[in-house]
């Protein structure tokens, strides 16, 4: 299968995207909860360790923030590149 110059420029941005929130989230996980653990664990958040707090919330919250950002900068991206989606729906006077 040959793809337009079009259709790999989308997909090149779009795997960027994707490779750039992935490094955000690990950078979370990994930095926040495992290496700077010791540090982290001094600094209270709600009278809890804030490292405690990285390893069980903050991945995940980070996580859904980042779906959120994603599915908002893929529709810009969906509507540059003109491959939004469609939604159906029933036009005035349309009967069922």
């Amino acid at each position: 299968m040959d793809l337009s110059q079009k259709q790999r420029e989308y997909w090149k941005r779009n795997t960027r995207i994707i490779c750039t929130l992935l490094i955000i989230w690990a950078s979370v996980s990994l930095v926040a909860a495992i290496i700077l653990a010791i540090p982290f664990s001094q600094v209270q958040f709600f009278g809890i360790p804030l490292s405690f707090w990285f390893a069980q919330q903050g991945s995940i919250l980070t996580f859904l923030v980042l779906i959120f950002y994603y599915a908002k900068k893929m529709d810009k991206l969906d509507e540059e590149y003109d491959v939004q989606e469609v939604i159906l729906t029933e036009e005035e006077g349309e009967s069922k």
